[in-house]
């Protein structure tokens, strides 16, 4: 019992009418970025690096 056409061609014609058609291509590129991000968050990969040689030295105060 999934979506039918019809419901799909209904969803993209309210789609249409609230956005109108020069957004949509926007809004499509923000939510395939969107979804790379949370896959690569799913996955553990980030921008930080994970070699020891890569990390910034952090200055900590000697007591």
């Amino acid at each position: 019992m999934g979506i039918g056409t019809t419901e799909i061609l209904i969803i993209v014609a309210v789609i249409l009418l609230l956005f109108g058609g020069r957004k949509i291509p926007e809004l499509m590129r923000g939510l395939g970025k969107g979804m790379n991000e949370f896959k690569k968050g799913l996955k553990g990969e980030d921008d930080e690096p994970t070699r020891p040689s890569e990390q910034k030295k952090i200055d900590t105060p000697s007591h």
